[in-house]
């Protein structure tokens, strides 16, 4: 009896990890082909919000976008039959939630003001490797090894190429969105595993509307009081950047991220989201008609190989028999594994 209770434990060694404890697990062929459709969409974003702000404020875009994202939610839970009553153990995180929300919107939409699509494209898509570092600390089985440690250091090395243009030019405002735009990278690497934690214990619609909330009183209040003056038209290019940014990415692709986060490992929904510099670069250049400079190349590619690298999982080795183990027969005769 003594003997079989110690070879189970060598017989899980062997076992291949499929979730952690929460049930998360990685991606199945259907969940990876939604995580690739909504990424293709998310590269599109910088494009489409920069339009939009040829045309409105950052402010004002930003909780314009927030009202589309929160009535396409809204609609999703009364359609599903969802209940909005707050219990009191979630109105702390969903307040916290709320607010890293805010934050990273914020620097998102004021730094893409300051810099061109092509630059918020490659430098937002950093966020994975910041997945990686919230998710080591915070995710069971979400670790840190060499190569992610060497992926990251390729990965700045994008980011650095992408800095160059700041750098070389010091009369240039790039430099400050690039900065804004890489602290909202943070903030939303931060988010996704937050989003993954919080998802197993608060319903999908609820931490949606928590954003949408928190998002549409702060920027309705801060546009009020900075950009109270300026002029505002409704054109058709605000129209399709509206429903591009609110309709498409604020309330569609965020309930497909919020599904995927909660069911999936974090690490492992945000590696495809790998292919968003290639897709957005191309397309500020199409649509436009930015010019695309030697260090967005360099930079997309420096970002997607290293975070390929630092995102890549390695195989888990099985721990050696103790010695004291195998010299124990077994019971049936022979090893049971």
């Amino acid at each position: 009896m003594a003997t079989s209770s110690s070879e189970q434990p060598d017989e899980s060694r062997n076992q291949p990890p499929t979730a952690d404890q929460n049930g998360r697990r990685p991606l199945s062929l259907k969940a990876g082909g939604l995580t690739l459709l909504l990424s293709t969409m998310w590269a599109g974003n910088p494009v489409a919000n920069k339009a939009g702000l040829e045309d409105a404020g950052p402010l004002r875009l930003g909780w314009m976008r927030f009202v589309l994202g929160a009535i396409v939610v809204l609609i999703y839970a009364i359609a599903t039959r969802q209940s909005f009553r707050i219990q009191k153990r979630e109105r702390v995180p969903l307040v916290l939630l709320g607010i890293l929300f805010t934050v990273q919107l914020a620097f998102m939409n004021i730094g893409q003001d300051y810099t061109t699509a092509g630059h918020a494209v490659v430098v937002t898509t950093t966020f994975p490797l910041w997945t990686g570092v919230f998710a080591h600390l915070f995710v069971p089985g979400d670790r840190m090894t060499r190569s992610t440690t060497f992926g990251t250091l390729i990965a700045y090395g994008g980011v650095v190429a992408v800095f160059y243009k700041g750098f070389a030019d010091s009369s240039s405002d790039f430099l400050v969105g690039d900065i804004l735009l890489l602290g909202s990278a943070i903030l939303l690497g931060g988010r996704q595993v937050f989003l993954s934690q919080l998802g197993q214990d608060i319903s999908q619609h609820k931490l949606l509307m928590a954003q949408s909330v928190f998002g549409i009183t702060t920027f309705v209040i801060a546009s009020l009081i900075f950009e109270g003056d300026e002029s505002f038209e409704i054109t058709i290019r605000l129209v399709v950047a509206l429903f591009y940014t609110g309709v498409l990415i604020a309330g569609l692709g965020f309930i497909g991220q919020t599904w995927l986060l909660k069911r999936y490992l974090p690490s492992r929904v945000t590696v495809i989201s790998l292919s968003q510099p290639i897709f957005g670069v191309l397309l500020s250049w199409w649509i436009l008609g930015e010019t695309i400079g030697g260090e967005l190349y360099i930079g997309a590619v420096l970002v997607v190989v290293g975070s390929a690298i630092a995102q890549r999982k390695g195989r888990q080795k099985s721990s050696p028999t103790p010695q004291s183990e195998t010299k124990l027969p077994s019971p049936v005769g022979g090893d049971s594994r």
